[in-house]
């Protein structure tokens, strides 16, 4: 591969080398009186010649450069920007662009998967454990109970007063 570009490269300045002593004997051949086409127009610029630099500009002249993005810049962009790439790393959908039954599919295995986790736990506890949350529990339904009882825990004589004094109060 090499070498065919070498060949190449060497063809390629045959052909220019060839082609400028071509417009040198052109050149050549005009009589002095006349103007040569360059004089009205510039010449194309030869293969394999580079054009001249621009000018170099002088210090009186502002230098341009690239302006700044005020929207890149800001710590709000900013902020949004790592949020979208950190959401993207953890795979979580910011745009919500799923289905109502996708939704709805993601919900039910996330119960189950809490349920499984719930039932793994209770298949691992000890029978101490198991103990104390059976009294916890029985503890919890008295004070439900005592709690239910307090509003008719007043003394059976004020009831049958109350009763009787609604009699007296209709006749």
């Amino acid at each position: 591969m090499g070498n065919f570009i070498g060949k190449f490269l060497k063809r390629k300045e045959y052909i220019m080398a060839d082609a400028a002593d071509d417009i040198e004997d052109t050149n050549s051949e005009r009589s002095p009186g006349m103007l040569s086409e360059s004089h009205h127009s510039p010449q194309p610029p030869v293969i394999g010649l580079r054009p001249d630099p621009p000018p170099c500009p002088t210090e009186n002249l502002i230098m341009p450069r690239k302006l700044q993005n005020p929207c890149l810049d800001s710590k709000d962009h900013q902020n949004l920007h790592r949020e979208l790439l950190f959401n993207q790393k953890i795979g979580k959908n910011v745009l919500n662009q799923k289905s109502e039954l996708q939704r709805a599919m993601e919900k039910h295995k996330e119960s189950q998967i809490k349920k499984e986790l719930e039932l793994q736990k209770q298949e691992n506890r000890t029978p101490f454990e198991k103990v104390i949350e059976e009294r916890a529990r029985r503890l919890e339904s008295q004070e439900k109970g005592s709690i239910e009882e307090e509003p008719n825990s007043k003394p059976e004589f004020l009831q049958v007063h109350a009763k009787l004094r609604a009699r007296m109060d209709s006749k």
